[in-house]
């Protein structure tokens, strides 16, 4: 008889791989048993109880279906931290760590700066400013009052400290809601509609369009609203860091020069892809 681990690799090896498969098995079976990568990997079906072996197929059913395996468990670990995540939600991605981590580096060692996050999600990204700069004031706004839930219920989880605000970014009559910040961060919608076709059948099917796609004929919408936003509602040398697409580096670099924010810097990810952009408010 298989291993736990064997089946499942089995079961989905025709769809993910044998690589992906295998990563995928991990983690259902540490959710499921409570156990370490190391221990479940010699699970023998007879570790598993009734319930969790009838969990298991549940849990298998709806990866044959191609929902993410976040979803499936509802987690996701970002900066070393467990995430509960849904179908509200994005999950997060190793390039917003990244994109974490540049804004850590340049704030640690300041004092008390006032953050703001534009689009909250899981609250990935203003709860893991929050743990790692404890000093900061860290707000955080979306539109979704679904994806707030889940953020605060985060926060809650990981105790952390953040002002949620639950309002439309792209709206200006909103920004006076919002705190002047030192710092703003953004991950923000940022793939054409077209590129739907593109992408995976697992994320177009499963994760929230709102939180990825905008209009093709003005893909830099968000980016947009930020830099009106940085230029209006903010001080001088306010720092402005945001996860980009990776083919409009350029035209995101043109989006904030032409609000007047002439102070950028274009970083690549671990994958050698521009994502990430640095900015400060003249």
């Amino acid at each position: 008889m298989p291993t736990p681990r064997t089946h499942i690799i089995r079961q989905l090896e025709s769809i993910y791989g044998k690589t992906e498969s295998g990563y995928i098995a991990d983690l259902v079976l540490e959710k499921l048993s409570g156990l370490p990568k190391r221990e479940v990997r010699n699970l023998q079906v007879n570790n598993l109880s009734e319930k969790q072996q009838l969990l298991l197929e549940e849990m298998l059913e709806q990866l044959q279906q191609h929902r993410p395996v976040q979803y499936v468990i509802n987690e996701a670990w970002f900066q070393e931290m467990p995430f509960y995540v849904d179908e509200r939600v994005l999950i997060p991605r190793p390039e917003t760590e990244e994109l974490v981590e540049w804004v850590v580096k340049d704030l640690k060692s300041e004092t008390a700066p006032t953050i703001l996050d534009i689009g909250s999600g899981s609250g990935c990204i203003p709860i893991s400013l929050a743990k790692k700069l404890p000093s900061a004031k860290v707000h955080s706004c979306d539109i979704s009052s679904e994806a707030l839930s889940v953020a605060q219920l985060n926060a809650a989880h990981l105790q952390a400290i953040v002002q949620w605000h639950e309002l439309d970014f792209l709206d200006a009559t909103n920004w006076e809601q919002l705190p002047m910040p030192d710092c703003i961060v953004s991950n923000p919608p940022y793939i054409p509609k077209t590129g739907a076709t593109e992408m995976s059948a697992h994320v177009v099917k499963y994760e929230p369009g709102i939180a990825l796609f905008v209009p093709d004929e003005d893909p830099y919408i968000f980016y947009k609203a930020i830099a009106g936003f940085a230029q209006s509602g903010c001080q001088p040398g306010t720092v402005i860091y945001l996860e980009i697409h990776e083919d409009l580096a350029a035209g995101v670099q043109e989006t904030l020069q032409q609000a007047g924010i002439n102070s950028i810097e274009i970083r690549r990810d671990m994958q050698g892809k521009e994502r990430m952009i640095k900015a400060i408010r003249s």
